[in-house]
């Protein structure tokens, strides 16, 4: 174990939210001996969904502290806190209640779940719940950026019973993670992050671990949204904003590139610009606000470095003001050919748009398949025919039509990809749970192998795991 790092406020340098004690690589040896001397796979399943449950109860309880835990440490709005804490309360009992209905096979034995920072309790909560109640000793890794969230969430799920040896803690950086995932005691990895780490922790898995070892990997996308002549442009742009500014544009799910046929797209980016300059940027402390920080400083310089190379072009359509303060990025519109043109996901508030005309429907789809990637897809149209082609010829996970594209909810729209985007199944819906037990796994090992960044078959995909006796000490500063 390290010495406590200082965790600040993205939104407010000078808010001291607590301090995390990361651990160390020595440290993964002794969090996996005590996950494989657990009881815990002999504990009921009933047993094991009750106290999925009575977490549920308690993250309920303590919604208030949650939310604000979710404001400081991640820069969440109070209208996200509000949604991810209800989020993780689902999954929490969904997967309870699958548990009791499936009745699954033998566990995996050990689990490593590695969740990314910009769902810091949803995801988390989820990875962690559904190896739990399928009988598996989890070994959580929160991102670095959001430790106080996870040690508060496990600390719940310890005291709602949940034994100690059942789930450990490890915050830590990747170096910590690499251990994990390249221990042969580990049974599987659930992971929700960026590809490039993916494809790092797929290669260390399959130079060490059994061939067996599941990846359960979702790693966001190139998501784009068709807009043609026919839709109604007060919904499309409703839908366009949340998609791509909500939550500053850090959700695998958000809208990264608009294509709008011609005819509309000029009526379509009058209305967007207007709507946009109607967005609050600040605190996401502050009630009225609704777009906080990027996570970080290094993640609000990648953001706009790539929106100033495109202003240096000329292709700047519209940006708003940002404040003095903190690692906020102002939400930004940028001029582009087509998603062919994007090498990489900028996973904040920037929006790309692309025009077509109404024969070239049909190459903008090849296009967006092309990307390889294929998470979430919007469509806004009034033609029935048009949506029944696209929802069959569009390979994505989840597709939406006349709505926004982001907020999918546990146990009615099952949330996960294909492609670049993921190795399935989606979290949230009832395949789930298997993939964390022997049974699953009955198959061919080279079925589970994700794709490279060119959709080439990788036995490869850089991750951050970590450590059972780490500790995170919240600040009263």
């Amino acid at each position: 174990m390290r010495g406590a790092k200082p965790v600040i406020n993205p939104a407010d340098r000078r808010d001291h939210v607590g301090n995390v004690a990361e651990a160390a690589v020595e440290d993964v040896s002794l969090a996996i001996a005590a996950a494989r001397g657990s009881d815990w796979s002999r504990v009921p399943v009933g047993k094991r969904a009750d106290l999925l449950r009575a977490t549920a109860d308690l993250y309920e309880a303590n919604r208030a502290e949650l939310f604000a835990l979710l404001a400081r440490e991640a820069g969440k709005t109070w209208a996200d806190a509000v949604a991810e804490v209800r989020e993780a309360v689902d999954f929490l009992r969904y997967y309870a209640e699958q548990a009791e209905q499936q009745a699954p096979a033998a566990p995996l034995g050990v689990v490593v779940a590695i969740s990314p920072w910009n769902f810091p309790l949803a995801i988390f909560t989820g990875q962690i719940a559904a190896a739990l109640v399928a009988g598996n000793a989890v070994l959580a890794k929160p991102a670095p950026q959001t430790p106080l969230i996870a040690y508060r969430a496990v600390q719940m799920m310890h005291e709602a019973g949940i034994a100690a040896d059942a789930v450990q803690l490890l915050p830590g950086g990747g170096e910590v993670g690499q251990a994990l995932v390249s221990n042969p005691a580990v049974n599987g990895v659930v992971f929700t992050g960026s590809l490039p780490t993916a494809h790092s922790i797929d290669c260390a898995m399959a130079a060490n671990l059994a061939p067996t070892a599941p990846l359960i990997a979702e790693t966001g996308g190139l998501n784009a949204m068709i807009v043609d002549s026919t839709a109604l442009p007060e919904q499309a742009v409703r839908d366009i904003l949340a998609s791509a500014f909500q939550s500053a544009g850090q959700r695998c799910s958000a809208l990264r590139v608009l294509y709008v046929q011609e005819d509309a797209a000029e009526r379509t980016l009058h209305m967007l610009k207007g709507a946009m300059n109607e967005l609050r940027l600040g605190n996401p402390w502050n009630l009225a606000t609704d777009i906080g920080p990027v996570i970080d400083a290094a993640a609000r310089a990648k953001i706009l470095t790539h929106v100033e190379t495109y202003a240096r072009a000329g292709k700047l359509i519209h940006q708003l003001a940002e404040p003095e303060e903190g690692t906020f990025v102002a939400p930004a519109v940028l001029r582009i050919a087509g998603i062919e043109e994007l090498s990489e996901e900028i996973f904040g508030p920037v929006l790309h748009v692309a025009t077509f005309k109404a024969a070239e429907l049909d190459e903008v789809v090849t296009a967006i398949n092309a990307s390889g990637y294929g998470l979430t897809f919007g469509l806004h149209t009034r033609i029935s025919s048009r949506v029944r082609q696209l929802s069959r010829s569009v390979r994505a996970g989840n597709i939406y039509v006349n709505r926004n594209q982001i907020g999918a909810v546990v146990g009615s729209q099952p949330f996960g990809g294909e492609g670049l985007s993921g190795t399935g199944p989606k979290a949230g819906g009832p395949h789930y749970l298997p993939r964390f037990t022997q049974g699953a796994h009955a198959v061919d090992p080279a079925a589970m192998v994700m794709p490279g960044p060119t959709g080439e078959a990788m036995s490869c995909i850089s991750g951050a795991v970590v450590s059972c006796c780490a500790s995170v000490l919240p600040s009263n500063t």
